[in-house]
């Protein structure tokens, strides 16, 4: 196929997840008919502003393209006006030789785009100093010598500290030992170190430093757990340690004869009780992994589980070192990003500090013997790298995401070839779906979440053939604990039999309530409870029932996630929505709750409390709403559905192979608002039917019978065996 045909089909594509799967084609057309024929046609393309879509396949397109024009433009295109074109040129530039008058451009972006763009071009420069050592190295040095804000700086020295030789290990040991240094490029230039351990000069400033009682620093950086700049100066330089051996770790646990499994969510901060659950990214998936991890470690196939989520240097420090008493057989591993926690969308920069803190986990807590990944985040993209350089096979859960997502906003018009590359450079939407593409095909096996259209989906979202190899899919649904809900029964009927109150999480629901006018107390609840995100359609179920007067004088709604005190960009976001909804309805602000995060045993006795009622304040019958743009399983749901709630939920994705629509809950589509309210007067009207206990008795056997996480980790299990039976044979 020649290139202008091959681009003509991606111009020609109808949908923009066809785009993704046409991009491939283009690309293998280029390295086949390159020249500077093709050069000059993909060239055209880029720069053609109607069409960002397309101009994202050229640019990697021309990056197969064996010619010094092609070189050319794509140096060009890193001082390119337009962010995305930066960004998906310091990307492609990677694959190929290393270019002098890129260097200082691709250093450039690392310190002034940052982000995303910056670690891109980071994992570049790192390529090229395989070979170009000293002129990345000089390159770095220079930019760092300039006067730039801390978290530039900082960048630059992390980078300069993967660059081989001496050149650029003279330059790191020097900036790790001053202690006038910024604590943010102090902090890079320490972590650094610990991978340096042929130098002697790297080895005795680690050795030095962590004999001190304190370290000397001054000025203001950033601080992953609230700690001053020498604690966490001090707690990294100890890590250093370890990684160079000079500290001794604790004593690992015994290895087991049946496998070590790992697993892991590093946009998350997974305690035992959950108690940042519905911050941030601290959603289903954290509560997951945590009660996963305890039925896997239950499983007769399974030998130990290691959870790595996020954490402090500190923290990581003591749970490497401290004895453990022979361990647990759920072992939690913090894992120091070292920069203030931040969503899945804004982490990209901390690849280099997951990487570290990932080997560091792996190989202390081993021999681990299965690695588990469930997302395209920066933290699936560092384990994947450590775990193909220890040689540990990789388990994926496979999704269409963000495909699925692309689509719903290509749907509904909020996407478009028009304005793809600049949505793309928030959403990274291209490597996301990249990810997902290189994660399932080197994975030892793939699992699949329950779908209605699962091979339909699998191939027309993402081009995969599962019936090819059925050997490497197992569709593994989802589960929760049951136990959680029959705990939260129990607490309610306490609460409404006796004179004690009940439950804690009861009492302030009761006070959520008592602060709405009183002519709105004693009615059902609408509950939803997730993250403040976009994709989770808070401010579409808000809307759906401020809009409605009918349906908002029949029920008050309660949104229960989001750090309401300190919200991120991305609850920021939903909240402003919200505001603007409740000016345009200012009647809606009766009847809203806007509860903000709550520990996810105080989640399942709220949802208990929705079905059964707190007279006087809070009245029976209320519903579950979901309004997410796309729902892979739907935990949450499921936890309505185990309290007896009646569901609305999407109509695709995982709700759809549970959701009995009409019987058991309803299914909608959660793209329109409209929808979204006739949905939840429709659950009103089933909630309080008199057959409501068959209905109630026909989901919670179906949960009990399907979807437990005992179920899960029972088939689980039997993936994990498969894969390292093999190696442990």
């Amino acid at each position: 196929m020649t290139v202008e045909r091959a681009l003509a089909t991606v111009r020609d594509a109808p949908f923009i997840v066809d785009v993704l799967r046409a991009a491939d084609d283009l690309a293998l057309a280029a390295s086949r008919n390159g020249g500077r024929r093709a050069a000059r046609t993909l060239t055209r393309a880029i720069h053609d502003p109607a069409d960002q879509l397309t101009a994202i396949a050229a640019v990697h397109a021309l990056g197969r393209v064996f010619d010094d024009e092609a070189d050319a433009v794509l140096s060009d295109l890193l001082s390119h006006p337009q962010g995305f074109l930066r960004e998906h040129a310091s990307w492609t530039l990677g694959a190929r030789l290393p270019r002098l008058d890129a260097i200082g451009r691709l250093v450039a972006v690392v310190a002034t785009g940052g982000g995303f763009a910056g670690m891109l071009a980071q994992r570049t420069l790192i390529s090229w100093a395989r070979s170009a050592s000293d002129h990345v190295a000089l390159a770095l040095e220079g930019a760092i010598a300039a006067d730039l804000d801390h978290q530039a700086r900082a960048r630059l020295v992390e980078t300069l500290g993967l660059v081989p030789g001496e050149l650029a290990g003279r330059a790191v040991i020097r900036i790790a030992a001053d202690p006038g240094e910024q604590p943010a490029s102090r902090l890079a230039a320490l972590a650094a170190l610990g991978e340096r351990g042929s130098d002697p000069a790297a080895v005795e400033l680690v050795r030095r430093l962590t004999g001190r009682d304190t370290i000397g620093a001054t000025g203001q950086g950033p601080a992953d757990d609230g700690t001053d700049d020498a604690q966490q100066l001090r707690a990294v330089a100890r890590l250093a340690a370890l990684d160079l051996g000079l500290i001794r770790p604790g004593p690992p646990s015994a290895s087991p004869v049946r496998p070590t499994v790992a697993q892991l969510f590093l946009h998350a901060d997974i305690d035992r009780e959950l108690t940042r659950s519905g911050v941030g990214d601290n959603g289903g998936v954290a509560t997951l992994l945590l009660r996963l991890g305890d039925a896997l470690a239950a499983e007769t196939q399974v030998g130990r589980v290691l959870t790595l989520s996020r954490g402090s240097a500190a923290a990581s420090f003591a749970a490497l070192t401290e004895p453990a008493d022979g361990g647990p057989d759920h072992l939690l591993s913090p894992v120091p990003l070292l920069q203030t926690p931040s969503g899945a969308a804004a982490a990209w920069p901390t690849r280099i500090a997951a990487e570290r803190a990932v080997r560091r986990a792996l190989r202390h807590h081993g021999p681990v013997d299965v690695l588990h990944l469930r997302m395209a985040d920066v933290g699936s993209l560092a384990a994947d790298a450590v775990a193909h350089e220890l040689g540990i096979p990789v388990v994926f859960t496979l999704a269409p995401d963000p495909h699925a997502v692309i689509h719903s906003l290509d749907m509904t018009g909020a996407l478009s070839r028009a304005d793809f590359g600049v949505v793309d450079e928030q959403e990274h939407y291209w490597f996301r779906a990249r990810l997902v593409q290189r994660l399932a095909a080197n994975a030892a096996h793939n699992v699949l979440f329950p779908r209605p259209e699962l091979e339909h989906d699998l191939h027309d979202l993402l081009g995969i053939d599962i019936s090819a190899e059925p050997h490497r899919y197992t569709v593994v649904p989802e589960g929760i604990d049951i136990a959680v809900s029959a705990a939260a029964h129990a607490d309610l009927v306490t609460a409404t039999t006796t004179a004690t109150g009940g439950a804690p999480a009861l009492t302030a629901l009761s006070e959520q309530i008592a602060g709405l006018p009183v002519h709105r107390h004693g009615l059902p609840l609408a509950i939803s409870v997730g993250r403040l995100h976009r994709v989770k359609g808070m401010a579409t179920v808000v809307e759906a029932w401020a809009t409605d007067p009918e349906l908002r004088e029949r029920c008050n709604l309660v949104i229960v996630g989001g750090d309401l005190a300190s919200p991120s960009p991305d609850e920021q976001g939903q909240l402003e929505l919200i505001r603007t909804l409740l000016a345009s309805n200012p009647a809606a602000a009766e009847g809203l709750v806007l509860a903000g995060h709550r520990p996810n045993d105080d989640v399942a006795r709220w949802l208990a409390a929705a079905r059964s009622g707190l007279p006087p304040l809070l009245g029976a019958h209320g519903i579950y709403v979901c309004g997410s743009l796309k729902e892979e399983f739907g935990l949450a749901v499921l936890e309505a559905m185990a309290a007896g709630l009646v569901a609305v939920a999407p109509d695709g994705g995982g709700p759809a192979t549970y959701i009995e629509s009409g019987v058991t809950g309803l299914l909608v589509n959660t793209r329109e608002p409209a929808a979204v309210a006739a949905g939840m007067a429709a659950a009103l009207e089933l909630a309080a039917r008199p057959d409501r206990d068959q209905r109630v008795e026909t989901a919670t056997t179906l949960i009990r019978d399907r979807f437990t996480v005992q179920a899960m980790a029972a088939t689980l299990a039997g993936v994990y065996a498969g894969v390292t039976e093999p190696s442990r044979r």
